[in-house]
């Protein structure tokens, strides 16, 4: 009878161990589902925290930029009215940026909006720096030297020797000269064999730019490679893909090219051609073309295409 009693209390006794034992487990398993919701949240709030701080640096950048187009004049209508829709998408981004303030896709790709329009931007200064006038310091040496020449008539080998001077300081001052720039809409029949140059974009398959590099003593001879970008109308860099293999350095920034060409530059005159395209048909309106060599842009001209 004793030991039934014994062994009724070991039975109760294992019992409630097991049952203490499933009590901790349960709580166990609870606290870990609290902690894991609580990290959960923590997360969650520091990335709306990050996605904020991401829309505010990308607003002050969009405001920046508008104040930079805002200061863009140029005599050119055609180019002002396209600074005038970029100034429109800027502001339209601003709003985007505001009424997506928490989402960080958009504001990601606001992002990275607002650096193709900054490359751009960089873009136009320099087009309006072309159609502008020349050089300052360039026109301060000619002007002295038509001086020495109306007033020293004389001492005409005199100054033709100062003349020579200051083409060779203003040759040493860039790595290569560009001149001869043309681009011309073309398309192809005969399987790609036959060449037809056409004005009409809705015809024109690529745009071809020749060029010729001048004579330079002082350039390192050897493999050049000629990058050639373009603008298009519409205020986009034609290149055929967007990735790192169309990318290029050039005037202390990035941008894309549309089409380069390899020289054996020997120091002396070498002209090249280079077939440029993008993705889809080519747009009615004025493309900006732009030789680069060197990381500098060195050539640059215009198209039409109806």
């Amino acid at each position: 009878m004793e030991e039934n009693s014994s062994n009724e209390k070991r039975r109760k006794s294992g019992l409630l161990w097991i049952l203490i034992a499933l009590l901790a487990i349960t709580n166990g398993v609870t606290f870990w589902m609290y902690m894991q919701e609580k990290n959960k949240l923590g997360t969650e709030v520091i990335v709306k925290e990050q996605v904020i701080v991401e829309r505010d640096n990308v607003k002050g950048e969009l405001l920046q930029l508008q104040e930079d187009f805002n200061s863009l004049q140029t005599n050119d209508k055609a180019l002002q009215a396209e600074i005038e829709a970029k100034k429109a998408e800027i502001a339209q981004l601003l709003e985007d940026a505001e009424k997506h303030k928490g989402d960080a896709y958009i504001i990601s790709k606001l992002k990275k909006e607002t650096e193709t329009l900054r490359q751009i931007m960089r873009g136009y200064v320099r087009t309006i720096d072309s159609l502008g006038t020349l050089n300052k310091t360039l026109i301060v040496e000619k002007d002295n030297v038509l001086k020495e020449l109306d007033s020293e008539k004389g001492k005409t080998t005199s100054l033709n020797k100062e003349k020579e001077a200051l083409n060779a300081t203003i040759q040493k001052g860039s790595i290569l000269t560009c001149f001869n720039v043309t681009a011309k809409g073309v398309k192809f029949k005969s399987g790609g064999k036959k060449e037809v140059e056409t004005g009409k974009a809705s015809r024109a398959e690529k745009i071809k730019v020749s060029f010729t590099l001048g004579e330079n003593k002082i350039a390192k001879a050897g493999e050049k490679t000629v990058y050639v970008r373009i603008v298009t109308p519409d205020g986009k860099e034609m290149a055929k893909s967007y990735d790192d293999n169309y990318r290029f350095t050039f005037d202390r920034s990035s941008g894309y090219f549309a089409g380069k060409e390899t020289l054996n530059y020997a120091n002396t005159e070498i002209s090249g051609v280079t077939y440029c395209e993008g993705q889809g048909e080519m747009v009615s309106g004025k493309y900006i073309v732009e030789v680069c060599c060197d990381g500098v842009v060195i050539g640059s001209t215009t198209l039409s295409l109806d």
